[in-house]
């Protein structure tokens, strides 16, 4: 199934160099790419629009976009997400820029409020969510850093995530907000987790209560994958949807296989065992003649009582304008697709054998690229650079 054909004709040469130029063997070249997400379709643009080589991108699922995917309910219009809601934002100019060359990005600062207490206080913990949930009253940004400097417990090394949300936030807040959240969320306690995982919760110390901070922050207009459809529009790209990898692999020979699906799924018949990662289960439901059903777009359910995480609704996203109102109530799972690795220190040492196992794949030219194929959790920033950097890595020579 060939998808969009149409050079949508980036100019970002003055980031890459010399490394972007198109080489004359490139022209011939045939590259697969496993998985039509963030990863692979960045991948797959930049190879056929720079090297000028064939891309086949194949996808399991029966649409692009891989997490990110979007759409409009018919019944509502109202465009929601698939598998929760993504907010993209950076301080990378590169990637900024590259992400606006392919559609208009609407400027949305995101926030959260989290369900404590009988109030919606704001997440990340900022002055005000101190005062709420503390009883303080604190005033200016000094006496907000001067309270997390007399609340935040002091350790000579923080060995996991409990350490560092006490770290960052005190006991008081990291008990009230985080602890029964996190294992909600990741089915272990703090405790049992990698510091990395709540070490990427942003802290305010101060009265700002967006949940990023960064320069760049926004939605693409007519959604995200009406940017995937952009991003995959080039001539020399084909993508096939509702297709296995292993599947189609038998028999066909591509110069070179990007492989951005899980790590441990293409090395299943090693026989090693399989890494651990969490999935997200939703439940829609359509709400007629109601304006508004909560005060924000995310509202967050730390509380372990409350089966589910956070309720979405998605109508709060750009403002959008309908009669009726879309909820979705999120609550974490072990079933389903694989969206967050789990960092304990069992996953991690598990994932060192097949980080060893993948680097003597690239003697064969593949290679393995993102989240899942990484087994580390990416922004969305964080992965539109992680394929940038590795175009430019990307050994041609060898290819040749």
């Amino acid at each position: 199934m060939a998808f969009i054909h149409n050079n949508g004709g980036n100019n970002l040469d003055i980031y890459f160099g010399e490394c972007i130029k198109c080489w004359k063997y490139n022209v011939l070249m045939k590259y697969l790419i496993v998985g039509a997400g963030l990863s692979g379709a960045v991948l797959a643009e930049r190879i056929a629009s720079k090297l000028g080589a064939s891309v086949t991108v194949i996808e399991k699922r029966d649409h692009i976009g891989g997490n990110c995917y979007d759409y409009v309910d018919t019944e509502t219009g109202i465009r929601l997400s698939k598998y929760g809601p993504h907010l993209f934002h950076t301080n990378n100019q590169v990637v900024w820029d590259y992400v606006n060359s392919f559609v208009t990005w609407t400027r949305w600062e995101h926030k959260v409020l989290a369900s404590v207490d009988g109030k919606y206080v704001p997440m990340p913990v900022c002055g005000t969510t101190i005062n709420e949930l503390c009883g303080t009253r604190l005033r200016d940004s000094d006496e907000v850093a001067g309270w997390l400097r007399a609340n935040q417990v002091v350790y000579t090394t923080v060995q996991n995530s409990e350490e560092m949300a006490k770290s960052r936030i005190g006991t008081v807040l990291y008990e009230k907000l985080v602890k029964e959240y996190t294992f909600k969320q990741w089915g272990r306690l703090p405790a049992e987790l990698d510091k990395s995982v709540l070490e990427r919760i942003p802290v305010r110390p101060n009265f700002d209560v967006r949940y990023f901070g960064d320069k760049y922050q926004g939605l693409p207009e007519g959604g995200y994958t009406y940017f995937f459809e952009k991003l995959l529009s080039h001539p020399n790209i084909e993508v096939l949807l509702n297709t296995d990898y292993f599947e189609f692999s038998k028999g066909r020979v591509f110069d070179a296989v990007i492989f951005t699906g899980p790590i441990d799924a293409y090395f299943h018949a090693t026989g090693l065992e399989k890494l651990e990662y969490r999935s997200m289960s939703f439940s829609m439901e359509v709400i007629k003649n109601m304006k508004q059903y909560q005060p924000n777009s995310v509202v967050n359910y730390p509380n372990i009582n409350v089966p589910y995480t956070r309720i979405v609704e998605y109508k709060h996203f750009l403002n959008q304008q309908s009669d009726h109102t879309i909820i979705v109530k999120e609550t974490p799972t072990d079933v389903g697709e694989p969206y967050y690795p789990v960092p304990s220190q069992k996953n991690l040492d598990l994932y060192e054998k097949y980080r060893l196992l993948a680097s003597g794949e690239e003697m064969k030219n593949v290679y393995f690229v993102g989240r899942l194929a990484n087994y580390k959790y990416f922004n969305m920033d964080e992965a539109v650079w992680n394929s940038l950097q590795f175009f430019e890595s990307l050994p041609r020579a060898r290819l040749a």
